[in-house]
């Protein structure tokens, strides 16, 4: 079993963002490269068909009440950190998982309990259907790979063919304060990117669903002792050998609506004469600093 919560604190206008990174040190991250802007692009494969770059945001909104528990004192009200994640552009199939199937072995439980995305990234760029995969680490601003915490976000490039088949988006992110939790573009077969001769851009937050991935079994958000950021080593929760549902049909426990945590919004990229800084190098969204390091074996640091 991995398990995966990647870092909530009480939240409040008060607590610092090495706060937040110091409840968030067990979410890993990929071990791959970060290209510019915090994605890494495992596998691309260019036609003669025209295409279209579009810039996909994900953005972390929730608060330090967001997430209401039965804990006392500063854990009864959390943020909700979302994980380092994994996307994939694609032609009409299932590519990460598939409603009412077991998790298949293909890095999806890595993401849902520990918020590591290396290894579906590795499966997806292996995917007939997937012209594209990569892996969003690194929130914009930051100086390294890392949990999103509230205000911040994490943007990389997708790039779609205008004619062909048609062209989707999925992505995924962690549910950091969960078992195996989380967000999910489009449900199993993603966001239809382009519609006719029009491509889709705006905000797509209403495609974006909370899913559970049937891997561990669930306690409840931002409290259990199984969870990411209090288990005492990963992999150590509880077995669950169930189906990838979502996680309204679970019973059990409240989950914040995804619109409280999550903002996914899809626009297009400027030419390239249009997005050169002065110096004639790509603004990749801002300057990288943070108070989080990556480890020897591709995990968090937590800056002490």
């Amino acid at each position: 079993m991995n398990d995966n919560d990647g870092g909530h604190g009480d939240g409040g206008s008060g607590t610092s963002r090495r706060n937040f990174l110091l409840g968030a040190g067990a979410v890993g991250t990929s071990a791959l490269a970060v290209g510019a802007g915090g994605s890494v692009l495992a596998d691309t494969r260019f036609s003669v068909q025209p295409r279209e770059a579009l810039r996909v945001r994900i953005e972390n909104v929730s608060t330090g009440t967001t997430l209401a528990t039965t804990a006392d004192g500063e854990a009864a009200e959390q943020p909700v950190p979302l994980s380092p994640g994994a996307f994939a552009v694609h032609s009409p199939d299932e590519p990460l998982f598939a409603h009412g199937a077991p998790e298949r072995g293909n890095g999806l439980e890595e993401i849902a309990e520990d918020g590591m995305p290396g290894r579906l990234v590795g499966s997806l760029s292996g995917r007939d259907s997937v012209t594209q995969a990569g892996a969003f680490t690194t929130p914009v601003g930051a100086d390294g790979p890392g949990p999103l915490l509230p205000g911040d976000a994490y943007e990389f490039e997708a790039d779609v063919a205008r004619a062909g088949p048609d062209s989707y988006l999925s992505l995924v992110t962690m549910f950091v304060p969960s078992n195996d939790g989380f967000y999910a573009l489009g449900g199993e077969s993603g966001l239809k990117l382009v519609d006719g001769d029009e491509v889709v851009t705006g905000d797509v937050t209403d495609h974006v669903s909370l899913w559970d991935a049937g891997t561990e079994v669930n306690q409840e958000p931002g409290v259990g002792d199984q969870q990411v950021q209090r288990q005492r080593a990963a992999g150590v929760g509880d077995v669950e050998r169930e189906v990838v549902v979502p996680m309204s049909e679970v019973n059990g426990y409240d989950y914040p609506d995804t619109a409280d945590v999550i903002r996914v919004t899809v626009e297009r990229v400027e030419s390239e004469g249009d997005s050169m800084s002065g110096d004639g190098e790509m603004d990749d969204g801002g300057e990288m600093n943070g108070d989080s390091e990556m480890n020897d074996g591709g995990g968090m640091d937590d800056g002490n």
